[in-house]
């Protein structure tokens, strides 16, 4: 395909000295493997529950309320530790060593900025800039990932701010905000495309509301491309990837948006998840809403059904005129993990969830891998393979999540620890998986 795309653009592309586009990653010929780092600069009441349950207060359900309900020296310490221990320089070796090439960085608008009212700590610039020489120092390049907006893009708690419906796209001064946060994120790294390779405008706007979100988005994602592209104030060009986000769209929405030669070095972002087709949190049930020619909507699926649903994925994947990367997966096939629909919401499989339909125990299938059959590590080595090998019909993938403190089967560093997750992402067991 890319062979083809570059003889489409030929001479137009390479047309002078100015236009030429050099990113930091042969994204066209060489495949992303990497991981994100999900939790640390953004929390997520999921990935560290115990943050959430120390502070005793069932209304701290988010990274916005953590500031605005706890007291502040005790909240500042807190996340002080937290983003000091939660990701390190050893997690970066770590994540070299197992063959990996790309980690995804999430953080939140107000680690740039905090307006009147806003309850958010600040001190998350350093840590960034740490992950960038960390990455630096083990060859690995980062995305940074600008994953909750003001007003909130999703209405996720991993926006920062948990709401029933988000208000990022209905007030112009939020996006005008986020313009702000894009240019200055491009500005404090251009020029440093061979790490920094990728800048991502905003994870996982609510697109399944439709053009009241998909129109202001759009345009947004315009302006993206100009901040991200051109951060110097002249002509001069960055050799940054503008990363856009599918906002829950099929992929045939986006045919032609972005594209050569009257934009360069533009990738979409695809996020896949068979969690649960009984919605289960709002990020994960509008995948099975909006992309149900992915996923089976049986909340029964057997082991085999995921594995074939996700084999199912690779014409799509294989036929963008955009790079493609699938940024999130996991091999997790429940919503067991603790919060995984919220602090204080329960499951939908065991039926904890109000109003849900219980399917089968938690017991054995989240927490702590001692806990795991053996039968059931040997499924998530082969839902693992049969995802890496689909979604290598694309550009690539970014595993979600690296670490996690009580739900392993999200987590790769669990998965290596305990052998679903091999040494070297190549190092196949079952090639022939997906036939």
């Amino acid at each position: 395909m890319h062979s083809a795309f570059l003889a489409l653009v030929g001479l137009s592309l390479f047309h002078s000295v100015s236009s030429q586009f050099s990113p930091g990653f042969p994204y066209g010929s060489q495949k992303v493997r990497g991981v994100n780092l999900g939790g640390w600069l953004v929390l997520e009441p999921w990935i560290t529950p115990s943050i959430f349950d120390n502070t005793g207060n069932p209304n701290i359900v988010d990274e916005w309320t953590f500031g605005q309900y706890y007291d502040r020296a005790t909240a500042t310490n807190v996340l002080q530790n937290h983003w000091n221990t939660w990701i390190t320089q050893n997690d970066f070796a770590n994540i070299a060593a197992a063959g990996l090439n790309h980690v995804r960085l999430p953080i939140g608008y107000w680690a740039f900025e905090v307006g009147p009212g806003e309850p958010y700590i600040q001190g998350q610039l350093p840590y960034l800039q740490n992950a960038v020489q960390w990455a630096s120092q083990y060859g690995l390049k980062l995305i940074v990932d600008l994953h909750g907006a003001p007003g909130s893009q999703n209405g996720y708690d991993n926006s920062g701010h948990r709401m029933s419906y988000p208000t990022w796209q209905s007030n112009q001064t939020n996006i005008a905000r986020t313009d702000a946060i894009i240019k200055q994120i491009a500005s404090m790294f251009a020029g440093q495309a061979n790490v920094v390779s990728i800048i991502a405008p905003l994870n996982e706007p609510a697109g399944y509301y439709g053009s009241s979100v998909l129109t202001p988005l759009r345009q947004y994602y315009y302006d993206s491309y100009g901040n991200i592209r051109y951060p110097y104030g002249t002509s001069t060009q960055s050799n940054t990837v503008v990363l856009l986000h599918d906002a829950f769209q099929p992929l045939s929405y986006w045919d032609g948006f972005e594209t050569t030669p009257d934009f360069q070095g533009v990738a979409m972002d695809t996020h896949i998840y068979q969690v649960f087709s009984d919605a289960v949190c709002p990020k994960i049930e509008s995948h099975f809403q909006v992309l149900s020619r992915m996923f089976s909507q049986d909340v029964q699926m057997s082991w085999q059904s995921h594995i074939n649903t996700a084999c199912g994925t690779q014409s799509t994947l294989s036929n963008f005129d955009l790079w493609l990367m699938v940024g999130e997966w996991s091999p997790a096939i429940t919503d067991c993990a603790t919060y995984l629909n919220g602090r204080g919401n329960g499951a939908r499989y065991d039926g904890s969830y109000p109003g849900s339909t219980y399917v089968g125990s938690c017991t054995g299938l989240t927490g702590s891998a001692s806990t795991f059959s053996s039968s059931y590590k040997t499924f998530l080595r082969q839902f693992w393979e049969a995802q890496v090998i689909s979604y290598e019909k694309s550009n690539g993938w970014l595993m979600w999540t690296w670490k996690t403190e009580s739900a392993d089967e999200w987590s790769y560093m669990a998965g290596l620890q305990n052998g679903w997750v091999p040494q070297s992402p190549t190092d196949l067991q079952y090639p022939t998986i997906c036939g």
